[in-house]
């Protein structure tokens, strides 16, 4: 639920600005409360975790943010959903079908897309969930419902794809720190850092 992939695809270029520095995949149990107190306590038993944020996410966290892009927010569809076979959704093509998205509050960018849905597109059935997990990808999967993700979040689950909506509906995404990151994590953010501007 927090990929590591956008490490693996900056780790060739880190490691030419940064060749000694190595990094561990750590795992842990993926609950609100887990994720709470890890984004707290970042620097302690885990240095970064990578996510989608907004303001208010980070004060409420009290962590910092190395910024690496604006992901369109997308839909995920079971490989097994009629809306699987497109490369790219129409807004027109979520008429009639159910679309999950975190609840209000965790993050503006999902709160002005369910905004815009409830407004211009009642056709939509919205449903909220309070926190992303596996259970709610197995959940869209099982049910035939869509989910309201970001491309990093590609490989979650299995059988569930991300497609492209034609909406300009995006959230940021990035490097969650300590705002006050050890020696170690200030040079893999600096080596982040050149590696984006090349």
């Amino acid at each position: 639920m927090t990929p590591a992939k956008f490490i693996t695809d900056l780790w060739p270029k880190i490691s030419k600005v940064c060749p000694g520095l190595k990094f561990q995949v750590v795992s842990f149990e993926n609950t609100p409360e887990n994720a709470r107190s890890i984004l707290k306590n970042l620097g302690q038993n885990i240095d970064i975790v990578a996510g989608a944020y907004d303001d208010a996410f980070l004060k409420s966290r009290e962590c910092a943010v190395l910024k690496l892009s604006d992901e369109p927010i997308c839909c995920a569809v079971s490989c097994n959903h009629p809306l699987a076979e497109k490369e790219t959704l129409e807004i027109s093509d979520l008429y009639g079908e159910t679309l999950m998205i975190i609840g209000r509050g965790w993050n503006q960018y999902y709160d002005a897309l369910r905004d815009d849905l409830w407004e211009n597109h009642p056709q939509i059935h919205i449903e909220d969930f309070p926190f992303y997990n596996v259970n709610v990808y197995n959940q869209c999967e099982q049910e035939g419902k869509l989910l309201a993700a970001v491309r990093p979040l590609d490989n979650v689950h299995p059988m569930m794809k991300n497609i492209p909506v034609r909406w300009n509906h995006t959230a940021p995404f990035g490097i969650l720190h300590s705002p006050g990151p050890s020696e170690a994590v200030a040079l893999l953010l600096d080596a982040a850092a050149k590696a984006m501007e090349r």
